[in-house]
């Protein structure tokens, strides 16, 4: 089920850093999910920090202001970078409908409707993700105890029901930008996230 297919080099602020590119085989939903293993520059436990990021082409790679999922993802890759961990790359775009929907769910956004009333307006569940798989990978790689990086509980109430034992939740930072306010907004408010507006 597992293959490591090679080392590649990432930058992290002004350095660049090494991660193991892992990918998987035989996962029911025949999604390309990839994990990133970094060994940790200065662990200060045994017990691997993980970070669950479901792909978002729009704020990943193009920056979008509406979403704060790019600075997440460069947030983790610092994080794990440092403490050592695995991060899991999930191809679950817009919660889990697609890119295509989820532009349009962006226009529905722009008439007043949150994120996951958008969803449900265009036929779909509020969050159709799922992290079932995620805990198939964690334990394909031997690992089942962890420390996850996340403001999100619906991710810590899976993975405990897959198996994971979390040993604590570490949450992310708030990234707040010009766009993005009512999306953090909806994640704290409807989507329960732990998020703490200063």
């Amino acid at each position: 089920m597992v293959e490591v297919r090679k080392a590649v080099p990432l930058k992290v602020g002004a350095a660049q850093v090494e991660a193991e590119i892992i990918s998987f085989n035989g996962l029911e939903s025949g999604c390309e999910h990839i994990a990133m293993r970094f060994k940790g520059t200065q662990p200060n436990s045994n017990i691997p920090l993980v970070r669950m990021h479901s792909e978002c082409l729009t704020g990943d790679v193009f920056h979008s202001s509406r979403c704060d999922c790019g600075e997440q993802l460069n947030e983790a890759i610092s994080l794990i970078h440092v403490e050592g961990g695995i991060l899991l790359y999930l191809r679950q775009e817009g919660r889990g409908i697609g890119l295509y929907n989820k532009l349009d769910a962006y226009e529905l956004q722009d008439t007043g409707l949150n994120t996951y009333e958008a969803n449900v307006k265009l036929g779909f569940g509020e969050d159709q993700r799922e992290f079932n798989e995620a805990a198939e990978m964690l334990k394909a790689l031997g690992i089942d105890h962890i420390r996850l990086l996340s403001n999100n509980p619906r991710k810590t109430e899976q993975l405990k029901a897959a198996g994971i034992s979390i040993e604590t939740m570490v949450n992310t930072s708030v990234h707040l930008k010009p766009g993005n306010s009512d999306y953090l907004k909806a994640k704290k408010n409807h989507g329960n996230h732990q998020l703490r507006f200063s």
